[in-house]
Protein backbone atom coordinates (compact mmCIF):
# COMPACT_ATOMS: atom_id res chain seq x y z
CA UNK A 1 0.00 0.00 0.00
CA UNK A 2 1.50 3.31 -1.06
CA UNK A 3 1.37 6.76 0.49
CA UNK A 4 -0.94 7.79 -2.35
CA UNK A 5 -3.37 5.01 -1.50
CA UNK A 6 -3.40 6.02 2.17
CA UNK A 7 -4.02 9.65 1.23
CA UNK A 8 -6.83 8.63 -1.11
CA UNK A 9 -8.78 6.78 1.56
CA UNK A 10 -12.23 8.18 2.20
CA UNK A 11 -12.44 10.92 4.80
CA UNK A 12 -14.45 8.70 7.11
CA UNK A 13 -11.52 6.26 7.24
CA UNK A 14 -9.00 9.01 7.90
CA UNK A 15 -11.23 10.27 10.69
CA UNK A 16 -10.87 6.87 12.35
CA UNK A 17 -7.29 7.67 13.30
CA UNK A 18 -5.00 5.92 10.81
CA UNK A 19 -1.47 5.95 12.22
CA UNK A 20 0.34 6.96 9.07
CA UNK A 21 4.00 6.41 10.13
CA UNK A 22 3.29 2.85 11.31
CA UNK A 23 1.06 2.09 8.32
CA UNK A 24 3.60 3.42 5.82
CA UNK A 25 6.42 1.59 7.61
CA UNK A 26 4.56 -1.72 7.48
CA UNK A 27 3.61 -1.20 3.83
CA UNK A 28 7.23 -0.37 2.96
CA UNK A 29 8.51 -3.49 4.73
CA UNK A 30 5.98 -5.62 2.89
CA UNK A 31 6.87 -4.10 -0.48
CA UNK A 32 10.63 -4.31 0.07
CA UNK A 33 10.34 -7.80 1.50
CA UNK A 34 8.33 -9.02 -1.47
CA UNK A 35 10.87 -7.47 -3.84
CA UNK A 36 13.82 -9.02 -2.01
CA UNK A 37 12.22 -12.46 -1.72
CA UNK A 38 11.22 -12.34 -5.36
CA UNK A 39 14.80 -11.64 -6.42
CA UNK A 40 16.39 -14.14 -3.99
CA UNK A 41 13.92 -17.02 -4.39
CA UNK A 42 11.19 -16.33 -6.91
CA UNK A 43 7.84 -14.72 -7.55
CA UNK A 44 5.86 -17.59 -6.02
CA UNK A 45 7.69 -17.20 -2.70
CA UNK A 46 7.09 -13.44 -2.78
CA UNK A 47 3.40 -14.09 -3.38
CA UNK A 48 3.29 -16.40 -0.36
CA UNK A 49 4.91 -13.67 1.74
CA UNK A 50 2.15 -11.26 0.72
CA UNK A 51 -0.44 -13.99 1.27
CA UNK A 52 0.85 -14.21 4.85
CA UNK A 53 0.34 -10.46 5.14
CA UNK A 54 -3.25 -10.87 3.97
CA UNK A 55 -3.77 -13.53 6.64
CA UNK A 56 -2.39 -11.19 9.30
CA UNK A 57 -4.69 -8.39 8.20
CA UNK A 58 -7.73 -10.69 8.25
CA UNK A 59 -6.85 -12.13 11.65
CA UNK A 60 -6.47 -8.66 13.13
CA UNK A 61 -9.47 -6.95 11.57
CA UNK A 62 -11.81 -9.86 12.32
CA UNK A 63 -10.24 -10.37 15.77
CA UNK A 64 -10.34 -14.05 14.82
CA UNK A 65 -9.14 -15.97 17.83
CA UNK A 66 -9.07 -19.69 18.56
CA UNK A 67 -7.91 -19.27 22.16
CA UNK A 68 -10.51 -16.81 23.43
CA UNK A 69 -13.31 -18.52 21.48
CA UNK A 70 -12.64 -21.76 23.32
CA UNK A 71 -12.10 -20.02 26.67
CA UNK A 72 -15.36 -18.07 26.48
CA UNK A 73 -17.26 -21.24 25.63
CA UNK A 74 -15.60 -23.15 28.46
CA UNK A 75 -16.24 -20.36 30.98
CA UNK A 76 -19.68 -19.16 29.94
CA UNK A 77 -20.98 -21.34 27.08
CA UNK A 78 -20.91 -18.44 24.63
CA UNK A 79 -20.30 -20.13 21.28
CA UNK A 80 -20.09 -17.45 18.58
CA UNK A 81 -16.37 -18.02 18.09
CA UNK A 82 -16.70 -21.80 17.87
CA UNK A 83 -19.52 -21.47 15.35
CA UNK A 84 -17.32 -19.19 13.25
CA UNK A 85 -14.60 -21.85 13.33
CA UNK A 86 -17.08 -24.47 12.12
CA UNK A 87 -18.13 -22.18 9.26
CA UNK A 88 -14.47 -21.67 8.33
CA UNK A 89 -13.82 -25.41 8.34
CA UNK A 90 -16.95 -26.14 6.31
CA UNK A 91 -15.87 -23.77 3.55
CA UNK A 92 -12.33 -25.17 3.70
CA UNK A 93 -13.32 -28.83 3.23
CA UNK A 94 -15.60 -27.91 0.32
CA UNK A 95 -12.59 -26.34 -1.39
CA UNK A 96 -9.85 -28.71 -0.26
CA UNK A 97 -11.32 -32.19 -0.64
CA UNK A 98 -11.88 -32.17 -4.44
CA UNK A 99 -8.42 -30.69 -5.06
CA UNK A 100 -6.73 -33.16 -2.72
CA UNK A 101 -8.57 -36.09 -4.30
CA UNK A 102 -7.33 -34.95 -7.71
CA UNK A 103 -3.80 -34.49 -6.37
CA UNK A 104 -3.34 -31.25 -8.27
CA UNK A 105 -4.89 -27.84 -8.75
CA UNK A 106 -4.41 -26.19 -12.16
CA UNK A 107 -1.27 -28.22 -12.70
CA UNK A 108 0.21 -27.58 -9.23
CA UNK A 109 0.66 -30.83 -7.25
CA UNK A 110 -1.08 -30.52 -3.88
CA UNK A 111 -1.00 -32.64 -0.72
CA UNK A 112 -2.71 -32.25 2.63
CA UNK A 113 -1.47 -32.29 6.22
CA UNK A 114 -2.13 -35.92 7.16
CA UNK A 115 -0.33 -37.18 10.28
CA UNK A 116 -0.37 -40.19 12.62
CA UNK A 117 -2.54 -40.58 15.71
CA UNK A 118 -0.66 -41.75 18.78
CA UNK A 119 0.92 -40.85 22.10
CA UNK A 120 2.84 -37.95 20.59
CA UNK A 121 -0.31 -36.36 19.18
CA UNK A 122 -2.38 -36.90 22.32
CA UNK A 123 0.24 -35.47 24.69
CA UNK A 124 1.29 -32.66 22.37
CA UNK A 125 -2.21 -31.37 21.62
CA UNK A 126 -3.15 -31.50 25.32
CA UNK A 127 -0.03 -29.49 26.25
CA UNK A 128 -0.78 -27.03 23.46
CA UNK A 129 -4.30 -26.53 24.80
CA UNK A 130 -3.01 -25.66 28.27
CA UNK A 131 -0.30 -23.43 26.82
CA UNK A 132 -2.63 -21.45 24.61
CA UNK A 133 -4.75 -20.42 27.59
CA UNK A 134 -1.96 -19.40 29.96
CA UNK A 135 0.33 -18.12 27.20
CA UNK A 136 -2.50 -15.95 25.93
CA UNK A 137 -2.73 -17.10 22.34
CA UNK A 138 -2.45 -19.86 19.80
CA UNK A 139 0.05 -19.90 16.93
CA UNK A 140 -1.85 -17.52 14.66
CA UNK A 141 -2.97 -15.42 17.62
CA UNK A 142 0.59 -15.03 18.89
CA UNK A 143 1.82 -13.77 15.53
CA UNK A 144 -0.95 -11.33 14.83
CA UNK A 145 -1.04 -9.87 18.34
CA UNK A 146 2.74 -9.36 18.16
CA UNK A 147 2.16 -7.50 14.91
CA UNK A 148 -0.61 -5.55 16.60
CA UNK A 149 1.81 -4.28 19.24
CA UNK A 150 1.52 -6.70 22.18
CA UNK A 151 4.82 -6.73 24.06
CA UNK A 152 3.63 -9.54 26.35
CA UNK A 153 3.08 -11.75 23.32
CA UNK A 154 6.70 -11.18 22.29
CA UNK A 155 7.59 -13.15 25.42
CA UNK A 156 5.14 -15.87 24.40
CA UNK A 157 6.61 -15.95 20.89
CA UNK A 158 10.21 -16.21 22.13
CA UNK A 159 9.26 -19.07 24.46
CA UNK A 160 7.17 -20.63 21.67
CA UNK A 161 10.26 -20.74 19.45
CA UNK A 162 12.41 -22.17 22.24
CA UNK A 163 9.80 -24.81 23.05
CA UNK A 164 9.58 -25.75 19.36
CA UNK A 165 13.33 -26.30 19.21
CA UNK A 166 13.25 -28.46 22.35
CA UNK A 167 10.37 -30.41 20.84
CA UNK A 168 12.40 -30.94 17.66
CA UNK A 169 15.30 -32.28 19.75
CA UNK A 170 12.98 -34.77 21.50
CA UNK A 171 10.74 -35.55 18.54
CA UNK A 172 12.40 -38.85 17.59
CA UNK A 173 11.64 -40.31 21.05
CA UNK A 174 7.98 -39.34 20.90
CA UNK A 175 7.68 -40.55 17.32
CA UNK A 176 8.89 -43.98 18.44
CA UNK A 177 5.99 -44.37 20.89
CA UNK A 178 2.69 -46.07 20.05
CA UNK A 179 0.91 -44.64 17.06
CA UNK A 180 -1.43 -45.52 14.22
CA UNK A 181 -0.73 -44.89 10.57
CA UNK A 182 -2.03 -41.58 9.17
CA UNK A 183 -5.66 -41.72 8.03
CA UNK A 184 -6.97 -39.57 5.17
CA UNK A 185 -10.76 -39.65 5.11
CA UNK A 186 -10.68 -38.39 1.52
CA UNK A 187 -8.63 -41.39 0.42
CA UNK A 188 -10.37 -43.89 2.69
CA UNK A 189 -13.98 -42.89 1.91
CA UNK A 190 -13.92 -40.71 -1.18
CA UNK A 191 -14.79 -37.04 -1.53
CA UNK A 192 -18.57 -37.33 -1.15
CA UNK A 193 -18.76 -39.43 2.04
CA UNK A 194 -15.83 -37.54 3.61
CA UNK A 195 -17.54 -34.21 2.93
CA UNK A 196 -20.85 -35.45 4.29
CA UNK A 197 -19.27 -36.75 7.50
CA UNK A 198 -17.26 -33.59 8.14
CA UNK A 199 -20.12 -31.22 7.36
CA UNK A 200 -22.39 -33.21 9.66
CA UNK A 201 -19.85 -32.92 12.48
CA UNK A 202 -19.47 -29.17 11.93
CA UNK A 203 -23.24 -28.85 12.09
CA UNK A 204 -23.48 -30.94 15.25
CA UNK A 205 -20.81 -28.86 16.99
CA UNK A 206 -22.36 -25.55 15.93
CA UNK A 207 -25.82 -26.76 16.92
CA UNK A 208 -24.49 -28.07 20.22
CA UNK A 209 -22.95 -24.71 21.08
CA UNK A 210 -26.28 -22.98 20.33
CA UNK A 211 -28.20 -25.44 22.50
CA UNK A 212 -25.78 -25.08 25.41
CA UNK A 213 -25.70 -21.29 25.08
CA UNK A 214 -29.48 -21.01 25.05
CA UNK A 215 -29.77 -23.46 27.92
CA UNK A 216 -27.54 -21.31 30.12
CA UNK A 217 -28.52 -17.82 28.94
CA UNK A 218 -31.98 -18.24 27.45
CA UNK A 219 -30.83 -17.01 24.03
CA UNK A 220 -27.71 -16.85 21.89
CA UNK A 221 -25.74 -13.64 22.27
CA UNK A 222 -26.06 -11.09 19.47
CA UNK A 223 -23.17 -10.71 17.07
CA UNK A 224 -20.03 -9.31 18.64
CA UNK A 225 -20.42 -5.53 18.95
CA UNK A 226 -18.29 -3.41 16.66
CA UNK A 227 -15.99 -0.97 18.53
CA UNK A 228 -17.26 2.59 18.06
CA UNK A 229 -14.14 3.87 16.29
CA UNK A 230 -15.80 5.40 13.22
CA UNK A 231 -18.83 4.74 11.01
CA UNK A 232 -16.67 3.02 8.39
CA UNK A 233 -18.20 1.66 5.22
CA UNK A 234 -16.98 0.33 1.90
CA UNK A 235 -13.24 0.54 1.21
CA UNK A 236 -12.58 2.19 4.57
CA UNK A 237 -14.25 -0.69 6.41
CA UNK A 238 -12.36 -3.24 4.31
CA UNK A 239 -8.94 -1.68 4.92
CA UNK A 240 -9.36 -0.25 8.41
CA UNK A 241 -11.78 -2.71 10.00
CA UNK A 242 -13.32 -3.93 12.11
CA UNK A 243 -14.80 -6.96 10.33
CA UNK A 244 -17.53 -9.36 11.45
CA UNK A 245 -16.03 -12.58 12.74
CA UNK A 246 -17.86 -14.59 10.06
CA UNK A 247 -16.22 -12.47 7.37
CA UNK A 248 -12.91 -13.45 8.90
CA UNK A 249 -13.91 -17.13 8.82
CA UNK A 250 -14.70 -16.96 5.09
CA UNK A 251 -11.52 -15.05 4.29
CA UNK A 252 -9.29 -17.44 6.25
CA UNK A 253 -10.75 -20.46 4.46
CA UNK A 254 -10.19 -18.83 1.06
CA UNK A 255 -6.64 -17.74 1.95
CA UNK A 256 -5.75 -21.22 3.23
CA UNK A 257 -6.93 -22.64 -0.08
CA UNK A 258 -4.83 -20.03 -1.89
CA UNK A 259 -1.85 -21.26 0.16
CA UNK A 260 -2.55 -24.82 -0.97
CA UNK A 261 -2.70 -23.68 -4.58
CA UNK A 262 0.53 -21.66 -4.40
CA UNK A 263 2.66 -23.77 -2.06
CA UNK A 264 1.23 -27.21 -2.80
CA UNK A 265 0.47 -27.65 0.90
CA UNK A 266 -1.92 -26.04 3.39
CA UNK A 267 -1.18 -23.17 5.74
CA UNK A 268 1.08 -23.92 8.70
CA UNK A 269 2.93 -21.83 11.25
CA UNK A 270 5.01 -23.67 13.82
CA UNK A 271 7.42 -25.68 11.67
CA UNK A 272 9.13 -22.32 11.12
CA UNK A 273 9.47 -21.84 14.88
CA UNK A 274 11.33 -25.16 15.13
CA UNK A 275 13.57 -24.02 12.29
CA UNK A 276 14.29 -20.62 13.84
CA UNK A 277 14.92 -22.14 17.26
CA UNK A 278 17.25 -24.77 15.84
CA UNK A 279 19.20 -22.16 13.88
CA UNK A 280 19.51 -20.15 17.09
CA UNK A 281 20.76 -23.28 18.86
CA UNK A 282 23.43 -23.74 16.18
CA UNK A 283 24.49 -20.11 16.67
CA UNK A 284 24.87 -20.81 20.39
CA UNK A 285 27.10 -23.82 19.75
CA UNK A 286 24.43 -26.53 20.19
CA UNK A 287 24.69 -29.19 17.48
CA UNK A 288 21.06 -29.10 16.38
CA UNK A 289 22.09 -30.51 13.00
CA UNK A 290 22.72 -33.85 14.73
CA UNK A 291 19.11 -34.16 15.91
CA UNK A 292 17.18 -36.87 14.04
CA UNK A 293 14.48 -34.29 13.32
CA UNK A 294 16.79 -32.62 10.77
CA UNK A 295 18.19 -35.72 9.05
CA UNK A 296 15.73 -35.99 6.15
CA UNK A 297 17.14 -34.29 3.02
CA UNK A 298 14.44 -31.61 2.84
CA UNK A 299 14.72 -30.85 6.55
CA UNK A 300 18.52 -30.66 6.40
CA UNK A 301 18.32 -28.32 3.42
CA UNK A 302 15.95 -26.05 5.37
CA UNK A 303 18.26 -25.99 8.38
CA UNK A 304 21.33 -25.23 6.32
CA UNK A 305 19.68 -22.84 3.88
CA UNK A 306 18.20 -19.36 4.04
CA UNK A 307 14.91 -18.87 5.88
CA UNK A 308 13.78 -16.93 2.80
CA UNK A 309 13.44 -20.29 1.05
CA UNK A 310 11.16 -21.68 3.76
CA UNK A 311 7.50 -21.13 2.85
CA UNK A 312 6.27 -21.14 6.45
CA UNK A 313 8.94 -18.68 7.59
CA UNK A 314 8.15 -16.06 4.96
CA UNK A 315 4.41 -16.43 5.58
CA UNK A 316 4.89 -16.06 9.34
CA UNK A 317 6.83 -12.82 8.89
CA UNK A 318 4.13 -11.68 6.49
CA UNK A 319 1.44 -12.36 9.12
CA UNK A 320 3.23 -10.15 11.65
CA UNK A 321 3.66 -7.29 9.19
CA UNK A 322 0.12 -7.67 7.86
CA UNK A 323 -1.23 -7.40 11.41
CA UNK A 324 0.99 -4.37 12.03
CA UNK A 325 -0.45 -2.72 8.94
CA UNK A 326 -3.99 -3.60 10.05
CA UNK A 327 -3.42 -2.21 13.56
CA UNK A 328 -2.02 1.04 12.15
CA UNK A 329 -4.90 1.41 9.69
CA UNK A 330 -7.33 0.82 12.55
CA UNK A 331 -5.52 3.39 14.71
CA UNK A 332 -4.88 0.81 17.42
CA UNK A 333 -1.13 0.17 17.28
CA UNK A 334 -0.01 1.09 20.78
CA UNK A 335 2.75 -1.08 22.29
CA UNK A 336 2.95 -1.05 26.07
CA UNK A 337 6.22 -1.97 27.77
CA UNK A 338 4.83 -2.81 31.20
CA UNK A 339 4.03 -6.50 31.71
CA UNK A 340 3.14 -7.71 35.24
CA UNK A 341 5.53 -10.34 36.57
CA UNK A 342 2.93 -13.10 36.91
CA UNK A 343 1.64 -12.37 33.43
CA UNK A 344 5.18 -12.49 32.03
CA UNK A 345 5.77 -15.82 33.79
CA UNK A 346 2.57 -17.20 32.28
CA UNK A 347 3.67 -16.00 28.84
CA UNK A 348 6.98 -17.88 29.12
CA UNK A 349 5.50 -21.09 30.57
CA UNK A 350 2.62 -21.03 28.11
CA UNK A 351 4.92 -20.33 25.19
CA UNK A 352 7.18 -23.27 26.04
CA UNK A 353 4.15 -25.56 26.24
CA UNK A 354 2.83 -24.23 22.94
CA UNK A 355 6.10 -24.83 21.14
CA UNK A 356 6.79 -28.25 22.63
CA UNK A 357 3.20 -29.39 22.19
CA UNK A 358 3.01 -28.24 18.58
CA UNK A 359 6.07 -30.26 17.62
CA UNK A 360 4.79 -33.41 19.32
CA UNK A 361 1.32 -33.01 17.80
CA UNK A 362 2.50 -32.46 14.20
CA UNK A 363 1.29 -28.90 14.24
CA UNK A 364 -0.74 -26.23 15.99
CA UNK A 365 -4.24 -24.81 15.76
CA UNK A 366 -3.46 -23.97 12.13
CA UNK A 367 -1.29 -26.81 10.80
CA UNK A 368 -2.98 -29.64 12.74
CA UNK A 369 -6.50 -28.37 13.52
CA UNK A 370 -7.51 -26.03 10.68
CA UNK A 371 -5.35 -27.45 7.91
CA UNK A 372 -5.49 -31.00 9.28
CA UNK A 373 -9.28 -31.14 9.19
CA UNK A 374 -9.32 -29.28 5.86
CA UNK A 375 -6.98 -32.00 4.56
CA UNK A 376 -9.37 -34.76 5.62
CA UNK A 377 -6.91 -36.04 8.23
CA UNK A 378 -8.40 -37.88 11.18
CA UNK A 379 -5.59 -36.53 13.35
CA UNK A 380 -7.06 -33.03 13.02
CA UNK A 381 -10.21 -34.10 14.88
CA UNK A 382 -8.19 -35.86 17.57
CA UNK A 383 -6.01 -32.75 17.91
CA UNK A 384 -9.11 -30.62 18.44
CA UNK A 385 -10.48 -32.90 21.16
CA UNK A 386 -7.21 -33.11 23.09
CA UNK A 387 -6.38 -29.40 22.75
CA UNK A 388 -9.88 -28.48 23.91
CA UNK A 389 -9.42 -30.72 26.97
CA UNK A 390 -6.11 -28.96 27.65
CA UNK A 391 -7.85 -25.61 27.27
CA UNK A 392 -10.28 -26.55 30.04
CA UNK A 393 -7.30 -27.03 32.38
CA UNK A 394 -5.54 -23.93 31.07
CA UNK A 395 -8.63 -21.78 31.59
CA UNK A 396 -8.80 -22.87 35.22
CA UNK A 397 -5.12 -22.06 35.67
CA UNK A 398 -5.34 -18.49 34.34
CA UNK A 399 -6.39 -16.85 37.66
CA UNK A 400 -3.22 -18.24 39.30
CA UNK A 401 -1.25 -15.93 37.00
CA UNK A 402 -3.56 -12.96 37.47
CA UNK A 403 -5.12 -13.48 34.03
CA UNK A 404 -8.77 -12.74 33.26
CA UNK A 405 -11.28 -15.41 32.31
CA UNK A 406 -13.60 -13.24 30.24
CA UNK A 407 -17.23 -13.95 29.45
CA UNK A 408 -17.26 -12.46 25.94
CA UNK A 409 -14.57 -12.63 23.23
CA UNK A 410 -11.94 -9.91 23.30
CA UNK A 411 -11.76 -7.47 20.43
CA UNK A 412 -8.12 -8.56 20.01
CA UNK A 413 -9.20 -12.14 19.49
CA UNK A 414 -6.79 -13.77 21.96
Amino acid sequence: MSATTLTALPAVARAGGIQRPAALGAAALLALGALGIGQAVGSRQAALYLLGAALGLVLYHAAFGFTSAWRVFIADRRGEGLRAQMAMLAIAVLLFFPALAAGQFFGQPVAGNVSPIGVSLLVGAFLFGIGMQIGGGCASGTLYTVGGGSVRMLLTLAAFIAGSAIGAAHFHWWQAQWHLAPVSLVKAWGVGPALAANLALFGLIAGGTLWLERRRHGAAAPARPVPPLAPRQGLARLLCGPWPVLAGAVALALLNFATLALAGKPWGITSAFALWGSKAALALGIDAAAWPYWQAPAARAALEGSVLRDVTSVMDVGIVLGALLAAALAGRFSPGLRVPLRSALAAVIGGLMLGYGARLAYGCNIGAYFSGIASGSLHGWVWMAMAFAGSVIGTRLRPLFGLEVERTPRQTGC
